[in-house]
C-alpha cells in the first residue's frame, strides 16, 4: 500500500471510528470497571444471584473475596437485615404483637442466616427486643461503629467520607430519623440499587451500580463535588485493545521501545497490566531508555510485568542536554536491521520521533502517548499515515498503583537515610564527651542496646516535622 492509499485508508478508518463512538451511550465510551460497585453491592446486601448473572455489574469473584473478610460480612448482614426490616416493618410488628413471635422466628421477613452469621462473627444482635424500631436503632448504631473497618477494602484515592456516608442512615438512632428514612425509601424504592437501602438522594439515574465510573461520578455529585480522574474508574475501550492485539498478532517480531523521559512509568505499568497476558506473550522484550532526570520508578518496572525488560540508563554529557532520542533512534535501527524486529510499540509523546518513523517505511509502528504531552500535529500526522496511536493514561490506573506505592516508599526510605545520617556509637561518644562521663567499651555497647536502640522512636508533629526521642520505660 503506497503512502497516499495509506493516508486515504487511515482517514476513512478513523472517521468511521469517530462516528461509531458518537452513537455509543456514555457507558460504552470506555472499558468499564466493576471493582468498586461490586464491593458496594456486597456491603449493602445485594443478593448473590446478581453476582452470578453474567450481564449484571456485580462480579462473583469480588463476592467470593469479600465473603472471606469478617469485617465485610458483618456490614453485609447488618445491611441486609436493615433493608428487610424496612420492607417488612409492619409485618414484623404484627408478628411480635399479635403472634408472639421473635424476630429470629420470622425467616420470611428477616433472613435467619444473617443472624447466624453475625453471631458466628461475634456480633451480638439483640433479637430479644420487642420493638422493631429499637432493633433498627441497634443495627444503625452497629453499622456506624463498624463501617470504618471496611475502609481498606477500597482504594486510597476515593473520598471515604463520601463513601462511608451511604451506609449511615441519617439520624438513624431516633424515631423521627428512622421514620423519615423509611418514608423516603418507600416513596423511591424503585430507584434504589437492587432495592437495597442506602443513604443517597434517590433519583431516576438508572442502575447507579452499573459501573465504577457511573457510581463514583454520582457519589461525588451527591456531595457537591466533581470526580475527574476517570482513569481510576475506567479502562480504554475494547476497540483500542483489539487494535493493539491485532498489531502484535500481525508482527513477526515485536518489541517495546520506551523513551522514559517522555513517558510515565505508572501509566505504562497500568497499561501493560490491563492488557491480555496471552496477547502480550508475543512481545519479545521492552527496552527502557532511562534518563537521569526521568522518574526513578523506571528501574522497578521489570518487577511488575511479565515481559522481559532491558534497562538502559543514559548518562548526560551536558546537564541540559538529553541523549535519549539519539539512543532510541540508533537502537531502533539496530533492532530492525540486525535483529529482524519488524514491529515497534514506541512509547513516547515526543514528536521528534516522527523522523525515525518516516525514515523506516519497512517497519511497523504503534505509538503510545499521553494526553497532556502529545501535540495535535503529531496525532494528525500519525492518522494521515495510517499509524495507530493510543493514550497510555486512558488505561485503568489501578494497574499502576502497586508500583507507585512501592516507588514512593523506596524514595522516602532513601531520603530518610540521607537526611538522618546518624551513627548511635558516634552519637554516644559525642554525648559522653560533652557531659564528661566515662564508660567502658562493654558499658557503651550495653547502653546503645538497652537505652538507645530499643527505646529510640520517631516523633512527627501535625506539620510533618520529624524528630527523634528516647522513650521512657
Amino acid at each position: 500500500m503506497d503512502i497516499d492509499s495509506k493516508s486515504l485508508f487511515a482517514n476513512s478508518y478513523f472517521q468511521a471510528l469517530e462516528e461509531i463512538g458518537k452513537n455509543l451511550p456514555p457507558e460504552h465510551s470506555h472499558g468499564e470497571q466493576y471493582e468498586i460497585v461490586s464491593k458496594v453491592a456486597y456491603l449493602i446486601g445485594v443478593g448473590k444471584i446478581f453476582f452470578e448473572k453474567e450481564h449484571e455489574p456485580p462480579k462473583i469473584d469480588i463476592y467470593e473475596k469479600l465473603e472471606k473478610e469478617k469485617k465485610a460480612r458483618i456490614i453485609r448482614n447488618l445491611c441486609k437485615l436493615r433493608t428487610q426490616l424496612e420492607i417488612n416493618f409492619l409485618r414484623v410488628c404484627h408478628g411480635i404483637q399479635r403472634e408472639g413471635r421473635s424476630m429470629m422466628a420470622m425467616p420470611e421477613y428477616l433472613p435467619t442466616e444473617c443472624f447466624e452469621q453475625l453471631d458466628h462473627d461475634g456480633v451480638q444482635i439483640y433479637v430479644q427486643l420487642k420493638e422493631p424500631s429499637k432493633f433498627l436503632f441497634h443495627i444503625n448504631r452497629t453499622i456506624k461503629e463498624r463501617i470504618n473497618n471496611c475502609k481498606d477494602l477500597f482504594p486510597d484515592w476515593i473520598n471515604w467520607a463520601y463513601l462511608s456516608d451511604i451506609f449511615i442512615m441519617p439520624d438513624g438512632l431516633t424515631e423521627a430519623g428512622t421514620k423519615a428514612a423509611a418514608q423516603f425509601y418507600y416513596e423511591n424504592q424503585k430507584y434504589y440499587p437492587y432495592k437495597q437501602y442506602m443513604n443517597w438522594p434517590a433519583d431516576d439515574q438508572g442502575n447507579i451500580l452499573w459501573c465504577d465510573e457511573k457510581f463514583v461520578t454520582l457519589l461525588y455529585q451527591w456531595n457537591g463535588d466533581e470526580f475527574t480522574d476517570l482513569s481510576r474508574v475506567s479502562d480504554v475501550s475494547d476497540r483500542t485493545k483489539a487494535n493493539i492485539y491485532t498489531f502484535i498478532e500481525d508482527s513477526e517480531k515485536c518489541i517495546f521501545i520506551v523513551d522514559c523521559e517522555n513517558s510515565d512509568p505508572y501509566n505504562l505499568c497500568a497499561a501493560i497490566r490491563n492488557l491480555d497476558p496471552e496477547e502480550l506473550s508475543k512481545i519479545d522484550k521492552i527496552i527502557l531508555f532511562d534518563d537521569v532526570h526521568a522518574a526513578s520508578a523506571w528501574e522497578m518496572l521489570a518487577s511488575y510485568i511479565d515481559i522481559p525488560v532491558e534497562y538502559v540508563l543514559i548518562e548526560r554529557l551536558k546537564d541540559n542536554k538529553s541523549l535519549a532520542d539519539v539512543k532510541v533512534v540508533a537502537r531502533t535501527c539496530k533492532e530492525f536491521y540486525e535483529n529482524k524486529v519488524d514491529s515497534f510499540v514506541l512509547v513516547s509523546s515526543d514528536s521528534d520521533y516522527w523522523g525515525l518513523i518516516e525514515e523506516m517505511p519497512g517497519a511497523h509502528f504503534l505509538i503510545m502517548v499521553e494526553h497532556d504531552k502529545c501535540s495535535h500535529v503529531l496525532k494528525e500526522t500519525l492518522v494521515n499515515n495510517g499509524i495507530f496511536y493510543c493514550y497510555i493514561d486512558d488505561f485503568y490506573a489501578g494497574g499502576g498503583d502497586e508500583i507507585k506505592a512501592d516507588a514512593l516508599k523506596r524514595e522516602i526510605s532513601h531520603l530518610l537515610g540521607a537526611s538522618l545520617d546518624l551513627n548511635l556509637a558516634q552519637l554516644l561518644e559525642d554525648a559522653l564527651d560533652r557531659t564528661r562521663i566515662e564508660m567502658s567499651a562493654p558499658e557503651k555497647k550495653k547502653y546503645i542496646k538497652e537505652k538507645l536502640k530499643d527505646r529510640l522512636c520517631v516523633i512527627i508533629d501535625d506539620e510533618g516535622n520529624v524528630g527523634l526521642e528516647i522513650k521512657k520505660k
